[in-house]
């Protein structure tokens, strides 16, 4: 029955924002009755009829979408969206996602996704005045299952091994299956090169063969100017941030610093220091010679930990403006039913203040001085110069469809620089604090353009929030 409905929604090769979810949740919302929501495994069938009770219940405010691939078993990749405007992009309002169960039989952040679409729903319903600030001011992406047929294989054999149902239906881990960006930026870096950003045009071969639910994937994060996203996982209790992977190959206990460093360690204490247990010194670790996590705020660095490649936390910040952390939500990878509605209660605040992230540091309009006309693909280049200090952040973000952009930044004094080939840049100098679930600081730009020399030589192209470039680009996977 499922698959019948999903199959109206529009094919699988479609791109991922034009796929119209309307017309069969007409036809579901007449045949069904709206239920209160369970804490329970919900099946992969469930899922789908969940998403669509809470689009039921809050049409004004979540839009559905369908990646544009299947899983390899032919299940649908589904996101549920909440903002005021679910459908479309607005400027000035951050883009966040989150996704979970990309390891099949690590199954928690599946169902506190559905509960967290569930909850949004009803508390907005209710004029919650933060919930309906946050869905307000912010675009928010859940995508409850990556893997469903890695669950579905988990489920069937009872939920108890460590690794049966890790794996997507062909044998392949996903979160080593993205085209190994860390790669490209230590040798960027090993030859001085200062290129550490929208890195997907310098893909030039692949490891491995990148499976359908990896490339449905990079379609959304290259189609949808994500700001801020979280990656949700199981097996201990800590925040993981960038880089995943070390510099020097698989070296134990590497530290391999992003330029974010300062920005991303705020993201996992955002998430960890609203959690019930994840920052508590004092716990047990999951298991006998495990680390600590929470002797360390509950947070720590992908590499230090033990090294990645090809994984979706560090492609998100290397290809895209999107910062990205990974959520080890438990030591089981398999929750137990009864303890659902207790993981709910100890991530709740977590979950949703981290989402509050996607708003701290600076956003803006870049757009043309004569024409007014929004710049789209300029460049955001940005100075750390708090207490006198003179340090670049070397990691660029771009503005996107509507001359937007939006840069997360810790507090502290930046000049911030604009630029595009064509323009005379422009710095301005800001102060950047944070305020508690605020919007970002406002800093625009206009960029006075220049007259270029007949035999001028355009720089090396870089990625543009564009459907054209990122379809002729995903052509190699």
């Amino acid at each position: 029955m499922i698959n019948k409905r999903i199959q109206m929604f529009g094919s699988p090769a479609a791109s991922v924002w034009a796929l119209s979810w309307l017309a069969v949740f007409a036809i579901y919302a007449n045949s069904s009755e709206l239920k209160e929501f369970q804490f329970k495994h919900h099946n992969n069938e469930e899922i789908y009829d969940a998403i669509l009770q809470i689009r039921e219940k809050c049409p004004s405010i979540t839009s559905l979408y369908r990646l544009s691939e299947d899983s390899v078993e032919g299940r649908p990749l589904l996101v549920v969206v909440f903002s005021i405007h679910p459908t479309y992009h607005k400027p000035m309002d951050p883009e966040f996602k989150y996704i979970a169960n990309m390891h099949g039989n690590e199954v928690l952040g599946r169902e506190l996704l559905l509960k967290l679409a569930d909850y949004f729903c009803d508390e907005y319903n209710a004029g919650n005045e933060e919930i309906v600030k946050l869905i307000t001011k912010t675009r928010i992406h859940l995508m409850p299952t990556m893997n469903p047929d890695g669950w579905q294989r988990s489920t069937d054999d009872g939920g108890s091994n460590y690794l049966i149902g890790r794996d997507n239906a062909e044998g392949v881990d996903l979160n080593r299956n993205f085209p190994d960006l860390d790669r490209i930026v230590f040798d960027n870096e090993a030859y001085y090169k200062d290129i550490n950003n929208h890195l997907m045009q310098m893909v030039d071969h692949l490891e491995q063969p990148v499976q359908p639910e990896t490339k449905a994937v990079m379609q959304m994060i290259m189609s949808i100017p994500f700001v801020a996203s979280a990656n949700l996982h199981g097996g201990d209790l800590v925040a993981n941030y960038p880089y995943d992977a070390s510099r020097y190959g698989n070296v134990q206990g590497e530290y391999a610093t992003s330029p974010d460093d300062e920005t991303f360690k705020w993201l996992a204490l955002s998430y960890s220091n609203y959690h019930a247990d994840m920052a508590n010194p004092n716990r047990m670790p999951c298991r006998g010679g495990d680390k600590n996590f929470g002797k360390e705020g509950g947070i720590t660095n992908g590499a230090k930990w033990y090294s990645v490649r090809g994984g979706m936390q560090d492609f998100n910040y290397l290809s895209s403006n999107d910062f990205e952390i990974t959520l080890e939500l438990g030591c089981d990878k398999y929750t137990k039913e009864s303890e659902l509605e207790k993981e709910w209660n100890r991530n709740k605040d977590a979950l949703i203040n981290l989402i509050w992230q996607s708003h701290i540091g600076i956003k803006g309009i870049i757009k043309d001085a004569v024409t007014l006309k929004p710049l789209v693909n300029a460049f955001i280049k940005v100075v750390n110069v708090t207490n006198g200090q003179l340090s670049p952040i070397l990691h660029d973000v771009t503005s996107v469809q509507d001359g937007d952009y939006y840069r997360l930044l810790t507090d502290g004094d930046y000049h911030v620089t604009a630029s595009m080939d064509g323009y005379l840049s422009s710095t301005k100098l800001v102060t950047v604090e944070n305020k508690h679930h605020n919007e970002a600081k406002v800093m625009n730009f206009t960029l006075e353009p220049i007259i270029l020399p007949s035999n001028y030589s355009k720089k090396r192209k870089r990625f543009a929030y564009s459907n054209s470039i990122t379809a002729d680009k995903l052509q190699m996977f």
